[in-house]
């Protein structure tokens, strides 16, 4: 590493933690300082890095900035250290367990200046990427709807929450990002069959702020693994597998009929279908440059605390809808439910 680069820290080497080392231990520009983990290095994991075995010894080595990838009962405790000792911070997803710990980091983040982002790694996926840019550039026409499928067998490396903040925060996330809208309202079921005390499957509907219908499907109870997006518009439909990381688009067909009964329907036709050839780079490497260029002030493109604490508020709603059977409709698009 060169004497310019940026020290970085890593909190947690658990199943998610063994990949920002990997990655961070080969970041051009970033040099992985030490690792904390009080269960030390059991696996090798830490790619040759010191591991240590509390937040404060990782402070005191002087690094620019930490990813934290511990349990996220833990995310407030340890990003508020990390804020006090002016450390920027990668948060995995989601920043926090509760609306009011993820708010409290927000305050702590901002109010000092220093650059934090939260871990939605989908937002580096190259087919939402792709995706996102072109609704932004309107080939989609009006957006109608935003449909949402992630499914799977359960991860025995969660422990600490149930399917809606480990899995749905994905998709509460990248919907809004895509769209570039906010919620204004959710109204969800969900159900526990795995006799676990969290909740394994999730079905939600919502509205956006330009109207957008959203649908989300998400559960640990299908031996099928899917990760699937749809966003239906003015001029088709495109389809997002994430785990392929292929986008494909269904476009209406321009039909006409000389049939009189059928004339006056106003809807649509198969058209075209297209898959686009996209460059597919590893997500977690995209999110670390990214993150990095933050940290040096070359970019701005990483999902922030604030934008992160509202998916934690969606997400609070989605698990406030279920047990009350209502729909919870949101105040403001600047965050907070009624």
């Amino acid at each position: 590493m060169t004497a310019g680069s940026l020290r970085a820290g890593l909190i947690g080497l658990g199943s998610m933690g063994r990949h920002h080392a990997r990655v961070l231990a080969g970041l051009d520009g970033v040099e992985l300082v030490a690792v904390v983990d009080p269960m030390g290095d059991k696996n090798g994991w830490a790619q040759g890095a010191p591991v240590l075995a509390t937040v404060e010894e990782l402070i005191a080595l002087g690094i620019d900035y930490a990813v934290v990838a511990c349990p996220t009962g833990l995310h407030e405790e340890v990003g508020l250290k990390l804020a006090e000792a002016g450390v920027a911070a990668l948060v995995e997803k989601p920043v926090a367990d509760t609306v009011e710990g993820a708010r409290r980091l927000v305050e702590a983040f901002e109010t000092r200046g220093l650059v934090a982002g939260v871990g939605h790694i989908e937002r580096c996926n190259p087919a939402l990427r792709s995706l996102r840019a072109r609704l932004e550039a309107g080939e989609l026409g009006d957006v109608y709807q935003v449909v949402t499928r992630r499914q799977g067998p359960f991860p025995h490396r969660i422990a600490d929450v149930g399917v809606v903040k480990d899995l749905a925060t994905h998709d509460i996330d990248l919907t809004a990002w895509v769209t570039g809208q906010e919620y204004t309202s959710i109204a969800a079921h969900t159900v526990s069959k795995s006799g676990r005390v969290h909740e394994d499957m999730v079905s939600a509907v919502g509205q956006l702020s330009d109207g957008t219908m959203v649908s989300h499907l998400v559960n640990w109870l299908s031996p099928l693994k899917e990760r699937f997006t749809s966003v239906t518009g003015e001029r088709g439909c495109f389809i997002a597998d994430t785990l392929t990381a292929d986008l494909t688009f269904y476009s209406n067909a321009a039909v006409t009929t000389e049939w009189e009964a059928l004339s006056a329907f106003r809807g649509v036709a198969e058209g075209d279908m297209i898959r686009y050839a996209i460059p597919k780079r590893e997500p977690l490497l995209v999110e670390h440059e990214l993150f990095r260029d933050a940290v040096l002030g070359k970019s701005q493109d990483i999902c922030t605390l604030r934008q992160g604490l509202r998916t934690v508020e969606v997400a609070a709603a989605v698990l406030e809808s279920a047990a009350d059977g209502t729909t919870v409709r949101f105040d403001n698009v600047s965050g907070g439910a009624a």
